[in-house]
């Protein structure tokens, strides 16, 4: 009580003499110096200290209730602000004279920034949450820094983002627009490598949003780059001061300082500092050195990814090339001699929801096959609910022969009959044979030939669904009636035209590519009649096996295409589907270390291994900032490489799948301007359903894929839907339109 009286003596409020803004802001009067009661610097006497710093205070500090709500106050206040001290030489003190030794200095950094020094580094979401402080313009450093306004700026931008559309589809939430309702451990668990998407997902609901993938990714970085930037700003002040304190104390207590501080803030790195011998005369040469090799390298590899960039007048002349050989396949004179197809799949028509009932789908297009029960009802009672199994088809019997691979086929489909109780009941089939088949009818499709690693005897010339009935013969116990064989480009088709009844065409971007489209009877000459349209599946993985893309194969597509199990087959296919991109960037890695501009010349027994890059990883690699995860990804292959090594890499696998987008681009361009002038339409609106691994994995190809087709059909307005299930879903939904019509 003493103490408190003895200190209200010496500490008066400030009461202006009339009605001011400070008015009412519970204030402290500052003396001025030559009124205190110390002997010597006056600066430092209580009652002038203490009003100075009472005053510095947020007013909702000031203006606290009870002593119990100030000191909670004021301990979050100076918990999640930011400030630093450090130790000056008392003699360059201003006021402190020539006193020896040293003395510790607050440095309030907090307010750096007030009189506009770091206005070019605002964003204006940092403006927009300085507008929305109580000390507007005031404390710039701090708010760029300390972790409370971190977090207050973190839920400033999701909302600002929001409300501008670009995020949580417009929608923003009451809990969303309060303040406080973002803590630093939400942001530290959301930038985490691991947790951080399913935190981001956790808290997001907690704000009573509904976020997709894509929304988490976002809010991820942009609590990263807050985070960051706080990071290195504070790191840029700590170099200020420690570059001060260098000055003045000289370079051996600076290093020490300075292993200290980085040893305290980032405990986990071990840090070493090696004097630089004739610096400024040696480190220039071997600056001009590295340049200069860093030149010559990234001179030759340009020279060597050169023939992959294509202009806008090679990929038109790709459509061009594309259009001529789709009207060679549907011609009935000229079908026999045209490379792409364009075979009738006696598809007439698209889902339209009265479909209904119980069907099965055999889906085999590689390795691994399914077996799904598909029940269709009615959108109110669910629309299409799927049951599935997921088999194998070992290698050595995809080239065996017809007997063991459809014998193998049929067995797995009574174990799936089995475990779901549905043995007898001889429901309907759709057959996904996702090879080039020449259909007579909806359920009869002859093989041309085998594609994706599958060689077995026997089947090459013969109908796949004969041969499937004949291994049900051979099985007691199977009453399967297949109504339809259909490719898997056309199921994913009819599985987005359920939900979409603008989707005309179908593309598949996987281990394969082909696509497919509804075409006018009237165009195609290889089947009877002209009323109505029927699906036309392109098969243009054969594109170009005539020659005609000669102008765009690298020396890399044909070592690729050599050393493929179909050589000279599926040329078009082989510069798109991630079957090859993998085994294209290999080659080109090779090339580049035997020109010594890569992984120092080393060509590794990794290097020399066939399929080392799956598709998998070209994704991994392309969506990687930095060299790092580069790194990562190349060791987890056995290979060791420096981050400039990683980031030639990284730029190899951008431009193969760039490429390979572009190209893509030319075919589904030519195809949709097909529908265009069909339909004698100057501008038309159509929905492509994509399936595929390399499509669903890789987000720079989809991109670039449909930034390519906008530019080659300006007259179009090509919307892009991701299959869900395409090729045992649409294949069901064929045998239920065909049953229904």
């Amino acid at each position: 009580r003493l103490a408190r009286s003895t200190f209200t003596k010496r500490i008066s409020s400030y009461e202006p003499g009339r009605s001011l803004r400070s008015s009412g802001e519970a204030l402290h009067l500052v003396p001025p110096a030559s009124q205190a009661r110390l002997v010597g610097t006056r600066d430092r006497a209580f009652s002038v200290v203490a009003p100075r710093l009472w005053n510095t205070l947020p007013r909702e500090i000031r203006q606290a209730p009870t002593f119990l709500s100030f000191r909670k106050a004021l301990k979050t206040w100076l918990y999640f602000g930011t400030n630093c001290c450090y130790m000056e030489e008392t003699q360059r003190i201003v006021g402190m004279g020539d006193d020896a030794g040293r003395m510790c200095l607050n440095v309030e950094w907090g307010s750096f920034g007030n009189s506009a020094e770091m206005d070019d580094l605002l964003t204006e979401f940092d403006l927009i949450m300085d507008k929305q402080s109580t000390d507007q313009g005031k404390h710039r450093f701090e708010k760029l820094v300390g972790s409370k306004h971190l977090c207050e700026l973190v839920r400033v931008t999701l909302a600002n983002l929001a409300e501008k559309g670009e995020l949580f589809n417009g929608v923003l939430t009451p809990t969303l627009l309060t303040k406080g309702n973002l803590e630093l451990q939400d942001i530290v668990e959301i930038i985490d490598d691991k947790v951080g998407l399913a935190k981001a997902k956790n808290f997001l609901l907690r704000l009573g949003l509904v976020a997709s993938n894509q929304d988490c990714f976002q809010v991820q970085q942009i609590c990263q780059a807050v985070f960051t930037r706080s990071a290195n700003l504070c790191a840029a002040g700590l170099a200020g001061l420690l570059t001060h304190i260098r000055t003045v104390q000289g370079l051996s207590t600076y290093r020490e300082i300075l292993q200290q501080i980085l040893k305290s803030l980032v405990p986990e790195c071990t840090v070493h500092f090696v004097l630089s011998e004739n610096g400024s005369g040696y480190g220039a040469a071997l600056a001009a050195a590295v340049a200069m090799r860093l030149r010559g390298q990234q001179k030759g590899m340009a020279q060597i990814l050169a023939p992959f960039q294509l202009s806008m007048v090679d990929l038109e002349r790709l459509q061009s090339l594309m259009r001529q050989e789709m009207e060679k396949g549907l011609g009935k004179e000229t079908h026999d001699t045209s490379i792409v197809r364009m075979l009738p799949t006696y598809v007439r028509h698209l889902p339209d929801g009265t479909e209904r009932g119980d069907f099965l789908a055999l889906d085999l297009g590689g390795t691994n096959f399914r077996v799904l029960l598909v029940q269709v009802q009615s959108k109110e009672e669910g629309g299409v609910h799927m049951t599935s199994e997921i088999y194998t088809v070992p290698l050595e019997i995809a080239q065996s022969d017809a007997e063991k691979l459809f014998g193998h086929i049929v067995s797995c489909m009574v174990d799936f009959h089995n475990k779901h109780n549905i043995l007898g009941r001889g429901l309907p089939l759709g057959f996904t044979f996702s090879f080039p088949c020449h259909q007579v009818s909806l359920d009869k499709g002859i093989l041309l030939r085998w594609t994706k690693g599958f060689s077995a005897e026997g089947c090459v010339g013969e109908d796949a669904v004969a041969l499937l009935k004949e291994a049900m013969q051979r099985t007691p116990d199977v009453d399967i009636d297949v109504v339809a064989i259909v490719n898997d480009t056309v199921g994913t088709m009819m599985s987005c035209a359920y939900g979409d009844p603008k989707c005309e065409v179908g593309l598949i971007v996987g281990t394969g590519c082909n696509a497919c489209y509804m075409e006018e009877m009237r165009n195609i000459g290889t089947v009877e009649g002209d009323e109505g349209r029927m699906c036309v599946n392109m098969e243009w993985g054969a594109f170009g096996d005539d020659g005609c893309l000669e102008h765009y194969m690298t020396s890399f597509d044909k070592k690729v295409d050599a050393h493929s199990i179909n050589a000279g087959q599926q040329r078009y296919e082989k510069l798109i589907s991630g079957m090859y991109l993998g085994e294209i960037v290999r080659y080109i890695l090779l090339e580049l270390a035997s020109h010594n501009i890569i992984f120092k010349g080393r060509e590794s027994s990794i290097l020399n291994t066939k399929d080392i890059f799956p598709t998998k990883f070209l994704s991994s690699v392309e969506d990687s900032e930095g060299h790092q995860n580069v790194c990562s990804a190349l060791e987890e292959l056995g290979l060791s490489v420096s981050p400039e090594d990683a980031l030639m890499v990284q730029e190899v696998c951008h431009t193969v799948s760039a490429r390979a987008a572009k190209v893509c681009a030319a075919g589904v361009a030519a195809v949709v301007e097909k529908i265009r002038e069909n339909k004698r339409m100057a501008k038309l609106e159509v929905t492509v359903g994509v399936d595929g691994t390399l499509y669903k994995m890789h987000k720079y190809f989809s991109k670039k894929l449909h930034d390519t087709v906008a530019q080659l059909a300006p007259n179009c307005t090509v919307k892009f839907l991701l299959s869900e299930d395409g090729s045992g879903k649409g294949a069901a939904l064929i045998a239920a339109v065909a049953a229904h019509t």
